[in-house]
């Protein structure tokens, strides 16, 4: 099973053990965005892969990913399989599809028999001498999460990456030595969401040692907050969404989610949930998207495990 096959089920598990009323809250302000053509928007502009992903996410995550917005959204899709894409479109992309099949959706239909084999082979092209990937074509150097999302997308279209030990070697040279990994070779701190990344990946190849998973673990609760968030890296004071929830996520993935306070991290994604639905990223950023509110559904689904 692949690791975001993995993750699916483990979210939509924990979400059937949330109240009724928050799920249908929830799912109703998630279908509410879903625009003409089928696609979900950010909180400007049109529709586009990103927020659609994190949209279907949310819906398949609650139950709600079937009938006609799957459909519409299939059809969105399916229109956005031509022309060039960043490594995190293709990911939303082929990742949505995914999950529409679950539902009965098959986005891809019609899609060229050599289009998988195509998009492997864009990823491939990605790879730097360190073993790493990098963001993009123009790309100089390797990315910890970017390394981590060609993988997910690689796994997704039935393709293994070469040479792991180089990019566990990539990965290596990543980790800060006061615990953590950093997003690029000149990063100069470790960061929340590029350690999730990098211990992602090293559990995909089963390269997680008890080193890394003690360092690692006293780093993320090191970076857990006053409200009860975590918080991106050392030098942001204030806690949001999706760094408690890829925070919260490698914590549990290590065994070792009570160094955490849970009662504080429930308060603090509790106070960022509206009560018309959705949920808005930090206390600073009172503005609600889809995105975010994956991220809420996420970590709430999670405290339930």
């Amino acid at each position: 099973m692949t690791y975001l096959n993995d993750l699916t089920q483990r979210l939509a598990l924990g979400a059937t053990q949330l109240p009724d009323e928050f799920r249908q809250r929830h799912a109703s302000y998630l279908l509410a965005q879903q625009r003409p053509d089928g696609g979900f928007a950010g909180r400007e502009g049109g529709s586009d892969l990103y927020y659609t992903g994190f949209a279907l996410r949310g819906l398949a995550m609650l139950g709600r990913l079937y009938g006609e917005p799957a459909e519409r959204a299939g059809a969105f899709l399916a229109s956005r399989m031509s022309g060039q894409a960043s490594v995190v479109d293709l990911l939303s992309l082929v990742y949505g599809g995914m999950l529409l099949r679950m539902g009965g959706v098959d986005a891809f239909r019609a899609a060229d028999t050599n289009w998988k084999s195509a998009v492997c082979s864009m990823l491939n092209s990605l790879r730097r001498a360190d073993g790493g990937f990098a963001k993009g074509a123009e790309g100089a150097a390797s990315s910890t999460y970017y390394s981590f999302l060609v993988v997910l997308c690689l796994q997704l279209l039935e393709s293994q990456v070469d040479e792991p030990q180089r990019l566990i070697a990539f990965l290596r040279s990543q980790e800060d030595g006061e615990g953590g990994f950093r997003e690029i070779r000149a990063s100069k701190r470790a960061g929340t969401n590029p350690t999730a990344a990098a211990i992602g990946l090293l559990r995909i190849l089963d390269a997680v040692d008890d080193a890394t998973r003690i360092s690692t673990a006293e780093f993320l609760a090191e970076m857990q907050t006053d409200d009860g968030g975590i918080r991106a890296n050392t030098r942001i004071p204030i806690a949001d969404l999706l760094s408690t929830f890829t925070g919260l996520l490698t914590l549990q993935d290590l065994g070792s989610e009570s160094l955490l306070d849970l009662n504080a991290v429930r308060r603090f994604v509790r106070s960022l949930e509206r009560e018309e639905g959705g949920f808005h990223g930090a206390e600073w950023d009172p503005a609600c998207d889809v995105e975010y509110t994956f991220y809420g559904l996420g970590c709430s689904a999670l405290l339930t495990c």
